[in-house]
């Protein structure tokens, strides 16, 4: 799960479980608490988040992904280390073939092989007569001197090896973050439901306070249905704030990456840690934060290609050595004909040497290389980009700290005049001086500021994880 699609999907998850205790439109009177609903299997286990973070730094699958790739990436990067290493085989032939020699020249082309013929009589015109011909041998070849291609092969391939080693620290904060933010989610639907089961024991409470008022003439009939409206509410509002929590265990299970089905959460969450300074914050990110370590692996990544792709025209010096036999049937220009008439390799030859060779200019590879490097601009755009938008994030994220740090003190101030508000609403009901709707005020007030602070808590835990995030504090 990216980010910003676990944050889409929690934050409407909680704008649900807040819509519940209010949102009910009020069923006839006469109401009683509906049955428990058919509730989903208890979670098996609970995690702290220390706990849950570490867990999913080893088992997650992106981050185990992010590990195989840089592993493989690794391997590939050997390719080019290998040319140093002798390239050594054995080559066995037996040929059936006309051996008509001239003075002609030709070469050699890449699509056809052109058996070389030597040493045979030289006709006017050529005879259909195939003559057998036999090789056998063994050779190496061992690279000498490679004028620097193979060194810059090699940094073309361990720049990519930075590059998928960035990618997999990304992964790994990615899954950091989304273990936070679903636990701090869970943290809340749990606040979220305690609240909405004590708006609805309350509410009980009162519909039964009505109920004893009405059957002892005290009381007028509308205050039972209103209070049995009333309770019906609430009990809607638990049975969704409870889907809400099963929910939020559901996601935190596959945030952490545990096998179950759902996952709750344990522990006390620390106080989130402070903010430093948004300049501090700033320099601190563009120094670790892989996405721009990413974005600088992979201009150096291209840098290194362009070269790697011009080295292939330097010269090549390459040591050479080979022992083989070989016989052939065809009558030569001079001496005795083959023993065996070529079926048998059976003169000795070998031969050691170096060879150099140059390809001074390759168009193609001329234009490999050009293309290459216009695609550094590419990155270099790219890399400034990445700067742009992390910066530009880092101080969202500062500002919604603050924003939702701010709002705390007004949420618990609601809060307790909620509270305030609510007894003297209860006082006044059960001394008969209060009505329902005026209880039925209080008791919404109520559940509201409960629910609201539980929400604003997890917003400033939330707000937090996400500017850790933009910082890279987990790297």
């Amino acid at each position: 799960m990216k980010p910003a699609e676990g944050g889409a999907a929690l934050l409407t998850l909680v704008a649900a479980i807040t819509g519940g205790p209010v949102a009910q439109s009020a069923p006839p009177s006469g109401h009683e608490a509906s049955p428990e609903p058919v509730a989903l299997p208890a979670p098996a286990r609970a995690m702290s988040l220390g706990d849950a973070i570490t867990y999913a730094r080893a088992h997650q699958p992106a981050v185990l992904a992010g590990i195989a790739r840089v592993a493989a990436q690794k391997e590939a990067a050997n390719i080019p280390r290998a040319q140093w290493q002798p390239l050594i085989g054995v080559n066995a032939q037996i040929l059936g073939a006309t051996a008509n020699n001239t003075t002609a020249s030709y070469v050699g082309p890449t699509y056809m092989d052109i058996p070389r013929i030597g040493a045979t009589r030289a006709v006017s015109s050529g005879t259909w007569q195939p003559y057998a011909s036999t090789f056998v041998g063994a050779g190496v070849t061992q690279e000498a001197f490679d004028f620097g291609r193979i060194a810059a092969q090699t940094a073309a391939a361990d720049a990519r090896v930075d590059v998928e080693r960035q990618t997999a620290a990304n992964a790994l904060l990615d899954v950091t973050y989304s273990v936070e933010e679903a636990y701090f989610a869970a943290l809340a639907a749990k606040a979220v439901l305690k609240a909405s089961e004590d708006s609805y024991t309350r509410a009980k409470a009162h519909r039964d306070l009505a109920k004893s008022g009405v059957d002892a003439g005290m009381r007028s009939p509308i205050e039972l249905t209103r209070a049995e409206a009333d309770l019906a509410r609430f009990d809607a509002g638990r049975i969704k704030a409870r889907g809400g929590l099963e929910t939020a265990q559901a996601v935190y299970a596959a945030a952490v990456g545990v096998p179950d089905a759902s996952l709750d959460v344990a522990g006390t969450p620390s106080t989130p840690l402070d903010l430093p300074a948004l300049n501090d914050a700033i320099a601190q990110a563009g120094a670790r934060d892989p996405r721009i370590l990413g974005a600088i692996a992979q201009l150096r990544t291209q840098e290194d290609q362009t070269r790697a792709i011009r080295a292939e025209t330097r010269p090549d010096l390459s040591l050479t050595g080979t022992i083989s036999g070989r016989a052939g049937g065809a009558p030569p220009s001079s001496g005795d004909s083959s023993q065996y008439d070529g079926w048998l390799p059976n003169v000795p030859n070998w031969d050691v040497g170096a060879v150099f060779s140059w390809p001074l200019f390759d168009p193609v590879v001329h234009a490999h290389a050009e293309a290459s490097h216009a695609a550094e601009q590419v990155r270099r755009e790219e890399l400034n980009q990445a700067r742009f938008e992390e910066v530009a994030a880092i101080r969202e994220a500062y500002v919604g700290v603050v924003v939702a740090r701010r709002a705390l003190p007004a949420l618990q101030r609601s809060l307790d005049a909620a509270r305030a508000n609510w007894a003297q609403a209860d006082a006044r009901f059960r001394a008969g001086l209060g009505t329902a709707v005026e209880l039925a005020d209080a008791e919404a007030l109520l559940a509201d500021g409960e629910i609201n602070l539980a929400l604003g808590v997890f917003d400033v835990a939330r707000t937090r994880a996400v500017f850790g995030r933009t910082v890279a504090e987990a790297i």
